[in-house]
């Protein structure tokens, strides 16, 4: 569990670098756009943010706390879902 947690935090945060990266080396391509099933936008961010969700609610309802990593796993999860819901409200803009 912790290890799929770690590997999730990890993929969000390549995720959140690397079109910073994209956009450096061409500053004036337009942005792109990415829909999945019935025009839905960034797909993989939405289900990122479903599977951080149950990763939350999994470290909050378990017997123990992980070795004593309990509450920092669930202020990273909390974390990453903050900077993945800013992200989605940046991109109404």
């Amino acid at each position: 569990m912790l290890k799929r947690l770690s590997a999730a935090v990890l993929a969000l945060g390549l995720m959140t670098i690397a079109p910073v990266f994209a956009n450096a080396a061409s500053p004036a391509a337009p942005p792109q756009v990415v829909k999945g099933k019935g025009g839905e936008q960034h797909p993989h961010i939405r289900a990122a943010l479903h599977e951080l969700r149950e990763a939350r609610h999994e470290l909050e309802t378990a017997a123990h706390d992980f070795g004593g990593h309990r509450k920092e796993a669930i202020e990273a999860v909390d974390n990453a879902i903050k900077q993945l819901q800013q992200a989605l409200e940046y991109d109404k803009k």
